[in-house]
């Protein structure tokens, strides 16, 4: 049975990878694996919040102590308790508590930071490992704009929730626990029963509407994605744009999916504003009952003036971290929605992927036998049926056949792009899926009908089929590709950038940098992808060449489309409808007269008809 095929990006939510899941993930990056420094920086951190909160809960003493002074109420016993300061120390104490406390929260930030970049730079890493194991037929689902948003959003989101986590949380619960005790112990439950009121309806307020605008969030991120992806295709695809004059329809296109997402984004601002409102009132209705209660008491005469001021003072402190709780917990589930996704992303199967006692590929001459392979991309898309040949080593086989016969394919199970359903691929007698894949790919080089190039120098792209090579190496495998005079006619020479997807170069110079790189790798397998029938005639001749001369004493299977560029092969196999219908060499093939004739007759008289 085949493996359950991976889900398009696009289809990854929350659901995939649930918030609770997420937080179990995240918290291991709190208290790092093998980071003994890392871990010290945690548990300072958490000193200096501590030292943080605790001078925080006692700053308003020092100013109700300063109030009482200055208006004569305080007594000999409570000034004596104050250190003996007077009015002007106990102001001067008042300020230096809040500084520390500034103080200590800054140091706090200080000291996790390094952690807090850690874990990102980490999942950062892990996600973008993860998006290079997912099979191809992943990769061909997916929408690559989307992609990009998807990590960057999740990756930012890690940061942001380990501190809000650490420091948020847990330090905000104690704060209104501390100030809620001192309330009840200082002055009358009845403080305490106002606040625990305010704080639970606010809580409860903030959590439901937030809730609500969790699923606006997630329509916005839907539209995000969707513009981002449209402005994605219409810039990769610039010249088919202007091929078809096509530039109002695509502005058209990436206006809706932009006025979309902005219908979204003023939804989200509105229900901002109406949970803003909704905190407000009830932190103010809190803040007046427990004000209206303390004038009360200094009416009678039994609270000071300072004691006014301290409740105010008090109210105003948890005033603070209230509206915070609100950001916080807006903030964190928008991180969720965002990390969702990436978690989604990452949990994801690798639908190839190293059998646990896999050894390493060891090519002693590149004899590649294909027994009785049978494959299909679903239940109901077979593509290749039984499809058996043998490459000795150092010979060339050429698969040719009409499109849709499975030729691609056969190419891409020798690569161990998917895994056959059924018979095996062996090299040198070892099952491909036996051995590692990192292996297996250093084992064959490829040659693709459309050679990609990285938007960086010619130098760099050329090395990339072996980065530790001398500079003479990566000139010699110009050389052998044909390209090294075109390159060293250029102004900036080997560091000339080739543009994206090298679209500054010309089909046939991407084509032998492409070539030029798989010579740098040296391997002893060649897998050449229809990699000439792309180009013009002219540009062929010269590129076949280089070909030739590169599969010299290598193990060669060509995957051909032009059947004048095969002729030589030691064998070539006709490919039709998932099966071999006839192999043998160029002339014995055209003696039997049968589906190979039948092709190359049919393109010479296009050929013909062309000229």
């Amino acid at each position: 049975m085949s493996p359950r095929p991976s889900a398009p990006a696009d289809d990854l939510d929350e659901t995939q990878a649930g918030g609770s899941r997420i937080v179990l993930r995240v918290l291991p990056y709190l208290w790092p694996e093998g980071e003994p420094g890392l871990r010290v920086r945690v548990v300072l951190s958490m000193a200096m919040l501590i030292a943080a909160k605790l001078i925080a809960v006692a700053t308003p003493f020092f100013y109700k102590a300063a109030v009482d002074t200055l208006s004569g109420e305080s007594g000999p016993t409570e000034a004596a308790w104050m250190l003996g300061l007077g009015a002007v120390g106990l102001t001067v104490a008042y300020g230096i508590a809040r500084a520390m406390n500034v103080g200590f929260q800054q140091l706090r930030d200080v000291l996790f930071a390094p952690v807090g970049q850690r874990a990102l730079r980490t999942l950062a890493l892990e996600t973008f490992q993860h998006i290079h194991r997912l099979s191809l037929r992943y990769h061909i689902q997916r929408r690559t704009g989307s992609l990009q948003r998807i990590m960057e959003r999740g990756v930012k989101g890690v940061e942001f929730l380990l501190r809000f986590l650490l420091f948020s949380i847990g330090p905000l619960i104690l704060e209104l626990v501390m100030v809620g005790v001192i309330l009840a112990v200082v002055f009358d439950w009845r403080y305490l029963a106002v606040v625990a009121a305010t704080i639970a309806a606010y809580v409860g307020f903030t959590f439901a509407v937030t809730e609500w605008r969790v699923k606006i969030r997630r329509e916005m991120i839907r539209q995000d994605n969707d513009a981002a992806q449209k402005s994605m295709d219409a810039l990769l695809n610039f010249e088919t744009v202007k091929y078809f004059g096509a530039e109002r329809r695509e502005a058209s296109r990436y206006d809706g999916a932009m006025g979309a997402y902005i219908a979204a984004a003023l939804r989200t601002s509105y229900s901002l504003a109406a949970l803003n409102a909704g905190q407000s009132i009830i932190i103010t209705a809190g803040l007046v009952g427990t004000m209206v209660m303390a004038a009360i008491g200094v009416q009678q005469g039994a609270l000071t003036t300072g004691d006014f001021v301290m409740v105010n003072a008090y109210m105003i402190q948890i005033t603070v971290p209230l509206n915070f709780l609100g950001t916080v917990y807006r903030e964190i589930r928008q991180a969720l929605v965002d990390m969702g996704q990436m978690f989604g992303l990452l949990e994801q199967p690798a639908e190839v992927s190293d059998a646990p006692d896999a050894q390493a590929l060891e090519v002693h001459g590149g004899k590649v036998v294909f027994d009785d392979v049978r494959f299909g991309y679903g239940a109901d898309r077979a593509v290749l049926d039984g499809v058996s040949f043998t490459v000795p080593e150092g010979r060339t086989l050429a698969l040719v056949g009409p499109s849709g016969a499975g030729k691609s394919t056969v190419g891409r199970l020798l690569f161990r792009f998917y895994d056959v359903t059924g018979g095996a691929i062996r090299i040198d007698g070892q099952d491909l899926r036996a051995v590692t894949q990192d292996s297996l790919h250093a084992a064959i080089g490829v040659v693709p009908q459309d050679t990609v190039l990285f938007n960086d120098t010619i130098l760099y792209n050329i090395a990339y089929g072996r980065p530790e090579a001398t500079r003479a190496e990566i000139e010699d495998a110009a050389r052998a590709a044909q390209v090294h005079d075109f390159v060293m006619s250029l102004p900036d020479g080997y560091d000339t950038q080739v543009g994206e997807r090298g679209l500054k170069l010309s089909g046939g110079e991407k084509q032998r940098v492409g070539i030029a790189r798989t010579l740098l790798k040296d391997p002893p397998i060649l897998l050449l992808d229809e990699a000439t029938s792309a180009l013009d005639t002219e540009t062929e001749m010269g590129i076949q060449t280089a070909l030739r001369a590169m599969g010299r004493g290598r193990t060669v299977l060509v995957i051909a489309h032009r059947l004048s560029t095969i002729v030589d092969a030691d064998e070539i196999a006709v490919l039709e409808a998932g099966r071999i219908v006839e192999r043998g060499t160029h002339r014995k093939l055209l003696e039997r007269d049968g589906r190979y004739a039948q092709l190359w007759n049919r393109q010479a008289n296009e050929e013909e008809d062309a000229a």
